[in-house]
């Protein structure tokens, strides 16, 4: 049998160090899956991991290049097939993450004739890729394949690759030398991006004359985690964590502060408002209002993709490089501080932020504490650990409660924040490192939105993980909670039973059936048991807990603003179910008053 185009693509991938493909099969992309089971024959496949849904395809590949560093791979057929994918594809560009999606089309012959399936992807992809291009004869597959993919690592971007039925399964015929062909090769490894030696003479200065550094890292410091703690160790600076550098440093370093922002810590809040000098590496935090007022800080600004330079703050030193190799260029000229007193202090509002932790997490709920159900877990975890969160008030435990131990590793949809990552992200994170613990914290609304539907993705697979530990801890409490309070705070509205209450889906016993294993917890004392046995499970396990809605996953600081907006809502009739909701309200809402009074 003569060699397809779509054996050609398969081989192509393979030279290009693609080992796995999520996605889901279809007409318009059979020629491909085609190709892919005669190299499956040979010995020489790409592994396909068959999910339950396009977007969930297109959130593991994310997810693969998150905890690989590789590139990830999506497919799907054509027409609805290709428009499921965006918003997981939209997640990885939000992300910086490197992923290419193979798209299926209708037939060359019949395009433009408004055919079954038939849709202009090439426009449909427009924004979310960096690259999009639809094949029109395989004499280009070759050069799109090679420039598309370069193109996603090296940018840290989406490709999308869309093969009409005719071309995939045409004869392969190799590009001619001649006019009108062009002949690509594959293969592309990172430079290493220094800045100029002037403009790291001009950093130092600027951080060697601070007396109160603060230090604000995201995803893009990972793989300079020792290149940060020296530079912090030197300055004598705070480390605040942005929500996807959440594993680059662990917390237990005395003077890392964690989560920054709305999910963040006092602490952090406290060091960006008294700070005298910023240093931002590899980070593109959204909420610049948890960053110093203007003229507060001078700043320096560490990131690879130069778009990124300057957007969040007025930045003093824009340095245009890898986290890693600047700061070894820049730690020579950075000046030890002899000054302890501020990296000291951060250090004791820590040691105090961590009892208000427990405390809240211990606090009196009906039935379960939210923040508890993530305190007992951080400490029975694991060192090789990796744990993702979903989007919703999930995210807050998950940023504060989670203490990260170093080797740990943790992700959720950061940019984008869209429910419905975190069960296909440990997913992948288990086929990527499948002798690995995993967990993923979950609300109910994403597991009825379209989790539920990926545990049988985990029922199909898991027996081929070298460690069969999967943790799926659901937070049912019936309620679209994250909104459901952004209503209460931002808006002054009462809750909203009509868009926010959930029906009660028994989800421990739907893994039950799925020949898992399902626990249910619904008393507070019962979850650090119930944390171990699932930890100590011999198959994937859902870990159903029974929240309290009425906990509140307020901002580290309550503005005046937001105060007010929580009290119109009580004042409307919206007072909860709980002494939790008091107790919580209360306390941020005394943190705002005494400020008041100061002006």
């Amino acid at each position: 049998m003569a060699k397809m185009t779509s054996d050609f693509f398969v081989e192509r991938l393979k030279a290009w160090g693609v080992t796995r493909i999520y996605g889901y099969p279809g007409d318009g992309i059979n020629g491909v899956l085609g190709a892919l089971q005669r190299a499956e024959k040979k010995g020489e496949g790409i592994d396909f991991i068959q999910v339950r849904h396009e977007e969930m395809a297109a959130f593991m590949a994310t997810a693969h290049a998150k905890f690989t560093g590789e590139l990830g791979v999506c497919l799907s057929t054509g027409g609805p097939g290709a428009t499921h994918m965006i918003t997981g594809l939209y997640d990885a560009k939000q992300d910086h993450a490197p992923v290419l999606a193979i798209v299926g089309q209708a037939e060359s012959t019949a395009r433009g004739a408004h055919y079954q399936q038939e849709l202009n992807l090439d426009r449909v992809f427009m924004d979310v890729a960096d690259f999009v291009q639809e094949a029109a004869a395989p004499a280009q597959v070759r050069h799109l394949v090679d420039r598309g993919v370069r193109i996603a690592i090296a940018n840290n971007g989406v490709t999308v690759l869309v093969l009409p039925k005719d071309v995939q399964d045409e004869p392969w015929e190799e590009p001619q030398q001649a006019h009108g062909f062009t002949r690509s090769g594959a293969g592309y490894h990172r430079p290493v991006v220094v800045p100029q030696q002037a403009d790291l003479q001009q950093a130092a200065d600027l951080l060697n004359h601070g007396k109160k550094v603060a230090i604000l890292i995201g995803s893009g410091a990972r793989g300079a985690e020792a290149e940060v703690i020296h530079v912090a160790e030197t300055l004598g600076a705070g480390v605040a964590k942005a929500l996807l550098g959440k594993d680059v440093l662990p917390d237990d370093l005395p003077f890392v502060t964690g989560a920054i922002g709305m999910l963040g810590t006092k602490p952090s809040s406290d060091m960006m408002s008294g700070c005298d000098t910023l240093l931002m590496i590899g980070t593109g935090f959204p909420w610049a209002e948890f960053l110093p007022k203007d003229g507060q800080a001078r700043a320096v600004q560490i990131d690879i993709d130069p778009g990124m330079l300057g957007l969040r703050y007025p930045v003093d030193v824009n340095l245009h490089g890898d986290a890693a190799a600047t700061l070894r260029a820049l730690l020579p000229l950075l000046k030890y501080n002899d000054d302890r007193r501020w990296q000291d202090n951060l250090a004791k509002e820590m040691e105090t932020w961590r009892e208000t932790l427990r405390d809240r997490a211990m606090a009196a709920a009906k039935p379960v504490n939210p923040q508890r159900v993530v305190w007992e877990m951080s400490p029975l975890l694991p060192n090789n650990a990796i744990v993702t969160s979903d989007s919703g008030s999930c995210a807050n435990w998950f940023a504060r409660d989670y203490q990260a131990k170093a080797g740990q590793r943790a992700s959720l949809s950061g940019g984008l924040a869209s429910m419905g990552a975190a069960v296909p992200y440990a997913i992948a994170a288990k086929f990527a490192h499948p002798d690995r613990p995993v967990v993923a914290l979950v609300g109910d609304g994403a597991m009825q939105m379209n989790n539920m539907a990926e545990l049988i993705t985990i029922q199909k697979y898991w027996r081929r993980w070298d460690d069969p530990r999967l943790i799926i801890c659901v937070f049912n409490n019936e309620d679209l909670n994250e909104v459901t309070w952004e209503q209460r705070v931002m808006e002054g509205n009462p809750r909203y039973p009509t868009s926010q209450a959930l029906p009660d889906v028994p989800y421990a016993q739907f893994a039950n059936l799925l020949g898992l294993r399902g626990i249910f917890v619904d008393e507070p004392d019962s979850l650090q048991a119930a944390w171990a046995d699932a930890l100590s499970a011999d198959r994937p396990v859902v870990l159903e807990v029974k929240t309290d809605p009425e906990v509140a996953p307020f901002p580290p600081h309550l503005t005046l603003e937001q105060a007010k907006g929580f009290t119109s809502a009580m004042l409307k009739g919206d007072r909860g179910a709980g002494q939790v909701i008091a107790d919580t309200a209360r306390q941020l809402i005394n943190e705002v008053l005494p400020h008041k009074d100061k002006k």
